[in-house]
């Protein structure tokens, strides 16, 4: 039953994503951040349910919850999930190095950024993204942006069936803060970036 349970879940997560993805290019911000902040809690109980090895559902909800503007906490989570550093695999650090951006703790975000080099074209594209932003590297930042909003056009589907580039958002959230976004325009990419409280790394942090 518990497997059955977290299946639901998750497929539950993604349907809620795509209210969300519906609702943020259609414009609506207060619908798309709502459906994002109930996807995100959705992906956690998910993982609670889910194989201990299920890191890509924590990567679905801190991006749901970043873009709903409620990152800090569900950072923490993470954080607190994987403690100990022995999830290495790619996608955990793929989530802990998104946890370390939202928390301001840059050095630990270019730490796991760099284990997700070993996995897919995009893992790679967004582990440059974060290690620019961790090193406050505009330029970089901004191709690898690009870059990743190109592949996002390039695709023939997308996982909740709405054309949106939420890893680009989501990495442009992270970016305010830090004050690098790229402001790239474009129908994937809706600008409904919401105000955050996510700390801004101070000069010795950087």
């Amino acid at each position: 039953m518990e497997a059955e349970a977290h299946r639901e879940l998750m497929t539950a997560a993604i349907a809620t994503e795509t209210v969300a993805h519906t609702a943020a290019t259609a414009g609506d911000a207060a619908a798309a951040r709502a459906a994002f902040r109930e996807a995100a809690a959705t992906y956690r109980a998910s993982w609670e349910l889910a194989s201990p090895t299920s890191f890509g559902r924590l990567v679905g909800m801190l991006k749901a919850a970043i873009l709903a503007g409620d990152g800090i906490d569900d950072a923490r989570y993470v954080e607190a999930a994987l403690a100990g550093g022995e999830a290495r695999s790619p996608t955990a650090a793929y989530a802990q190095a998104v946890a370390a951006l939202a928390l301001a703790d840059d050095g630990r975000a270019a730490e796991w950024a760099e284990l997700m080099r070993s996995a897919s074209p995009a893992f790679v594209r967004t582990a440059t993204a974060i290690t620019a932003l961790a090193s406050a590297d505009a330029d970089a930042y901004r191709t690898a942006v690009v870059e990743i909003v190109d592949d996002f056009a390039g695709r023939d589907a997308h996982l909740t069936g709405v054309p949106i580039a939420d890893t680009a958002l989501m990495l442009e959230v992270l970016a305010g803060p830090r004050r690098l976004c790229v402001d790239l325009d474009g129908p994937l990419l809706p600008r409904l970036l919401p105000s955050t409280d996510f700390p801004r790394p101070t000069p010795d942090e950087t």
